[in-house]
């Protein structure tokens, strides 16, 4: 199970460090309490360097929320691929959908993007997922299966590790309701096909499936307890290292559930 923070724009870069302390101090001193379970936390851009120190003798891995698709160049504001590696990022979301809205990024400039991040070894969380109109329209497997295709069009991935992707009904980011599981198990399913189509069941089995969509302690039980549920990329519930273990905690029962 992979348990991902996405802090997107919150905390300043002191606040952000003693979050990411207070996660490494948890896991030192209780190291068996969360086996099976693999942690990521994706900080602002300026926070990298501080929670990468704060996390350095743990286990939890940083990315970044973003990446420009070229290495360098007069881009305003951007940071590249070798900005990220420069200090030990290891993963990169891509293509969520707060980028889409507010940027009006595509389906091809994520492609760039994640084209750039494999170019550097970097993982992309890639993010796919419809809105309310769409899924009420019917429309919610083809769009998800339009975005999954578009992102990922051209790109190469030999190894699981290599690539994330992350469900994210656009109508449950941020409003506190979620999917029901059923309804969330039904689109991965949809994900994981069409990555069997591309790449294969060997690899394809193997790359996480996340539910991006206002995932709290309260209703991770039933969402990571689906099949094709490997994880979550949580948002609000990140930034408060109790929310965020909770959620582990229900991924721990999970896995405990599925050995027995």
């Amino acid at each position: 199970m992979l348990i991902a923070g996405n802090w997107k724009m919150n905390t300043d870069v002191p606040e952000g460090r003693a979050l990411a302390q207070v996660i490494a101090d948890r896991l030192s001193t209780e190291p068996q309490s969360f086996e099976g379970v693999d942690f990521l936390v994706c900080p602002p851009f300026v926070h990298l360097p501080a929670v990468v120190d704060a996390l350095a003798d743990s286990s939890v891995a940083v990315g970044a929320q973003d990446v420009h698709a070229e290495d360098e160049g007069a881009y305003t504001s951007d940071v590249s691929a070798p900005m990220l590696t420069s200090v030990d990022c290891d993963y990169v979301i891509l293509g969520h959908s707060e980028r889409r809205e507010y940027y009006d990024e595509t389906d091809a400039d994520v492609n760039a993007k994640v084209r750039q991040a494999r170019a550097h070894d970097l993982v992309p969380i890639v993010c796919v997922g419809e809105t309310l109109e769409q899924r009420e329209a019917g429309d919610a497997e083809s769009v998800v299966r339009r975005q999954v295709d578009g992102t990922l069009d051209g790109v190469s991935i030999e190894r699981s590790e290599d690539l994330v992707l992350a469900y994210e009904p656009v109508w449950a980011i941020g409003t506190g309701e979620s999917a029901a599981p059923e309804q969330a198990q039904e689109m991965h399913a949809v994900i994981r096909s069409d990555l069997t189509e591309r790449y294969g069941a060997d690899v394809a089995d193997g790359v996480p499936l996340l539910y991006g969509g206002s995932m709290k302690p309260h209703n991770a039980h039933g969402l990571l307890s689906q099949p094709d549920i490997d994880g979550g990329l949580i948002g609000s519930a990140s930034l408060a290292a109790d929310s965020f273990f909770g959620i582990a905690e229900e991924a721990v029962e999970v896995l405990e559930e599925t050995a027995a």
